[in-house]
C-alpha cells in the first residue's frame, strides 16, 4: 500500500476542489482507475467514502456490501484531502474568473479524452 501517494490523491483532489467547487468524484475516480488500477466502481465507492457525510452514507454503504469500497485507502486520501481543499480553496481567490472558467473547462475536457481513450 501507497499511503504517500494516497495523502497525495487526497491533497489534489481537495486543492482543485477546493479551487473549482467540483464534486470529489470528477478528481478522485480519474485518478484511482488510471494511478492505482481500481475498477470504476471500486474507483467510485472509494472516492464515495472520502467525502462520506450523511448524504453519501447509504451510497457508500452499498459499494461497501458489493466489496467496492477500499476502506484504508479512502481513510488516506481523506487527509490529503481536507488540507487540500482549504488549499485550494485560499489559492484559487486571486484568479480572475474568465481564467477560471478556462482551466476548469480545459481539465475536464482533457480528464474526460484520458479516461475515454486510454487504459
Amino acid at each position: 500500500m501507497n499511503v504517500i501517494l494516497y495523502i497525495v490523491v487526497g491533497l489534489l483532489a481537495g486543492t482543485l476542489i477546493g479551487a473549482f467547487g467540483i464534486g470529489g468524484g470528477t478528481i478522485m475516480v480519474p485518478l484511482l482507475v488510471l494511478w492505482f488500477g481500481l475498477t470504476q466502481h471500486q474507483a467510485q465507492g472509494t472516492a464515495l467514502a472520502v467525502i462520506l457525510a450523511p448524504v453519501f452514507i447509504l451510497a457508500v454503504m452499498r459499494y461497501y456490501a458489493a466489496g467496492n469500497v477500499k476502506v484504508q485507502m479512502a481513510l488516506f486520501i481523506a487527509c490529503g484531502f481536507v488540507v487540500g481543499a482549504l488549499l485550494g480553496a485560499h489559492w484559487i481567490q486571486g484568479i480572475p474568473d474568465a481564467t477560471l472558467k478556462r482551466a476548469f473547462g480545459v481539465f475536464l475536457i482533457l480528464m474526460g479524452i484520458r479516461m475515454a481513450f486510454w487504459k
